[in-house]
């Protein structure tokens, strides 16, 4: 594939040749353009030996050729990495004082671009207005993440890593093999109130879960996100996709009455976000205190089972024909036998497809990037995948694909 990486002026620019070299070992063939700015982060002699081609970053050389159209014209995808505030506004206003610019207005290809800047040039308004724009053209927008930034500050901002922007540009050529399909998930980890002050919860982060409707929006699916207790900047990529509606819910009672009515006209299920199993009998109107006396015990009473719940409602004709429904386990086993066993019995328990299991604990599964599943159904393990959570979701939607097929 011929790929233009435009690069602008900031300190990420030392992550884009990572890029850069990502692409080509991959098989593509690509072709730098970096800003004059760009170029005081990292110079021409590192882009040409990178990319194997000529850099310039004027519509002046090779004339004949008309360069600064044919570049654009060539291209079957632009990468903007890093994508300042400044070029974000030029790209929304549509200039071209440069050959990046240019190349930009004479390109019909898709373009991603990976912002990277300051929280608070991020935030203005102005730089929100610019993305909305260019979302609405079709310019796919990945990042930023938070994180630490140039100067010691902290906040969202920070260009997220060359792996991912490589994933989300060639996404873009993926087969979108869950077109017309309508889809419900579930992600974070709901709360169950002791009082006004306390409740009993886990530690569900909900990044699984919002990279199942992430990933399922990026095939085609019009996705129904249900989030419980998800922190805004894990929502992020998903609230910025046009094929993605977040839904909210608190408590497992909550959650279930959003999940049943999103469920009864979906064509595909998938319950990510972990439940609380029991709840407080009672939840007093005013915070406990020591005060009071001391608290030596909780009644608890259980919950619905919400997933099993949701396969008798398909069991019953209240689903869509042909629905899929997917549960999701996190176990503690003692052993892959046991952890297997608990899947397979979980599956068949709540009448499910698909059964995700992951094995958890104090430093794996939960709060962390990555995670490693085994995907089980009615005829045994149908996948083991271990990356990161967009890598996990990707081959869940290949088994959901798989089981509707």
């Amino acid at each position: 594939m011929n790929i233009v990486v435009g690069v602008t002026g900031g300190i990420a620019a030392y992550k884009t040749v990572h890029l850069v070299r990502l692409l080509i070992k991959a098989g593509h063939d690509v072709t730098v353009i970096p800003t004059d700015d760009a170029l005081r982060f990292v110079g021409t002699p590192t882009w040409e030996a990178i990319s194997r081609h000529p850099v310039t970053t004027s519509v002046h050389d090779d004339v004949a050729r008309v360069r600064h159209v044919a570049l654009g014209q060539a291209a079957e995808l632009v990468i903007i990495a890093p994508a300042t505030a400044n070029t974000i506004a030029t790209m929304t206003a549509g200039i071209a004082d440069d050959l990046l610019g240019t190349t930009l207005l004479a390109t019909t290809a898709p373009v991603v671009i990976a912002p990277a800047m300051h929280a608070e040039m991020w935030q203005h308004p102005a730089t929100q207005a610019n993305i909305a724009t260019l979302r609405e053209r079709g310019v796919r927008i990945v990042g930023p993440a938070e994180g630490e930034l140039a100067g010691g500050d902290s906040g969202p901002g920070r260009m997220v890593e060359p792996e991912e922007i490589v994933a989300a540009a060639l996404a873009v050529f993926a087969a979108r093999d869950l077109d017309g399909l309508r889809v419900v998930v579930s992600a974070g980890g709901t709360r169950e109130p002791i009082d006004p002050v306390r409740y009993l919860g886990n530690r569900s982060s909900g990044r699984q879960g919002t990279a199942l409707a992430v990933e399922a929006a990026e095939r085609g699916a019009e996705v129904q996100l249900v989030a419980t207790n998800v922190s805004r900047d894990v929502l992020q990529d998903a609230g910025r996709h046009p094929n993605i509606r977040i839904l909210s819910a608190g408590t497992a009672a909550e959650l279930g009455a959003v999940m049943a009515e999103a469920a009864a006209a979906s064509d595909v299920v998938v319950m990510t976000a972990a439940v609380a199993d029991y709840r407080p009998a009672t939840v007093a109107e005013r915070k406990l205190t020591k005060e009071a006396g001391p608290l030596t015990s909780i009644e608890l009473v259980e919950n619905e089972d919400i997933v099993a719940g949701l396969a008798a409602a398909r069991l019953a004709g209240r689903a869509p024909a042909g629905q899929v429904i997917v549960a999701f386990a996190a176990e503690t086993p003692n052993d892959e036998a046991e952890l297997l066993e608990r899947a397979h019995g979980k599956r068949q328990r709540k009448g499910v497809d698909l059964l995700v299991v992951n094995e958890v604990g104090w430093d794996r599964g939960f709060e962390i990037p990555d995670n490693a599943v085994r995907i089980v159904s009615e005829t045994g393990v149908l996948a083991s995948v271990a990356g990161s959570k967009r890598d996990v979701a990707g081959a869940v939607w290949d088994a959901i694909v798989a089981a509707r097929s």
